[in-house]
């Protein structure tokens, strides 16, 4: 059902915007993203395999790697339909419900990462930190659980978002800041009050992206200082380069969230190209960069990418 501009609708639809201006080099502007795309995928895909199958890859690092790259397969096939709908069939509606069910796994699957992340950090600070007990606290159980409570706590936190925005009428033409549902934005066309609603995404970004932050950060603080106190820097180094693969992903995660939360709680009239850029670099750079910082800096994988694949070093002088 249309959405007329001052009217509300029980079953409104939702348009994404596009890149404004560009709207003529679509097929052009598609075929990056693409590549980009069947890049997350196929390189998501290929660690999955590799921890599956490589012995030298059943550790904890690398079962929390595979349940990272699992999330980003998800985050990528959430995504991607609506996105390659708009630039190849010029399909900018979505309705409620599908709007919602994409919501709520890309939120969820986004808090899950974080929470996997949180994880990966427990790992390197046990590792450097208490080597000796390694195998005793990271067994497949606690790897288990760890995995399975960042799963259960984004699907419980998350859960009532699309309930709320369902008991909200919608007016107006309904246009969305990104190619995808994304619940601030989705909140910014309700009518009515949404103060407690607001609250609620507040306090859940609080309860998961903050505090995973806070854990990541005291981790490495941790860690830095045990490895300040080793007694030869060459031991320094070869400790702190095994944490680079996970910093590096915990950079690559973060900086892109913080910046598209900044630009809808505290900016105004922000150019959509803005918008589209910081939204599109959240849920598409992640997949895409994080099995490429893998490929590149984990020794462990390299050497199992030329066991099956015949895969050289890239990395200059290595």
């Amino acid at each position: 059902m249309p959405i007329f501009n001052g009217t509300a609708s029980a079953w409104p639809t939702f348009s994404f915007i596009s890149i404004p201006g560009l709207e003529t080099a679509h097929i052009w502007i598609s075929i990056p993203f693409c590549l980009m795309y069947l890049g997350a995928l196929a390189g998501n895909a290929l660690l999955l395999i590799l921890v599956r199958v490589e012995q030298n890859l059943h550790e904890p690092q690398f079962y929390f790697l595979a349940m990272l790259a699992l999330t980003d397969l998800g985050l990528s096939m959430t995504t991607m339909p609506s996105v390659m709908a708009i630039f190849w069939f010029d399909v900018h509606h979505i309705g409620l419900d599908a709007c919602l069910t994409q919501m709520f796994f890309i939120h969820t699957l986004s808090s899950v990462e974080s929470g996997v992340l949180v994880a990966m950090a427990f790992d390197r600070l046990v590792a450097i930190c208490a080597p000796l007990n390694y195998t005793r606290i990271l067994t497949h159980c606690t790897v288990a659980c760890l995995s399975g409570a960042a799963l259960v706590r984004g699907v419980t936190l998350l859960a009532p978002l699309p309930f709320f925005l369902r008991t909200f009428p919608f007016c107006g033409d309904n246009i969305l800041s990104h190619s995808y549902c994304y619940y601030p934005d989705m909140l910014n066309l309700a009518c009515g009050d949404v103060t407690f609603s607001s609250v609620y995404g507040l306090v859940f970004v609080v309860c998961t992206f903050a505090v995973d932050a806070i854990f990541i950060l005291v981790s490495y603080i941790k860690i830095l200082g045990t490895i300040m106190n080793l007694e030869t820097q060459d031991r320094n180094w070869r400790s702190l380069q095994t944490c680079a693969c996970h910093l590096c992903t915990v950079l690559v995660f973060y900086l892109p969230l913080i910046s598209l939360a900044v630009l809808h709680r505290y900016t105004r009239d922000t150019s959509p190209i803005l918008y589209t850029i910081m939204s599109n670099t959240y849920l598409l750079m992640t997949p895409f960069l994080n099995p490429l910082v893998y490929s590149l800096k984990s020794r462990q994988i390299q050497a199992a990418l030329r066991k099956r694949f015949g895969v050289q070093r890239v990395i200059a002088g290595e």
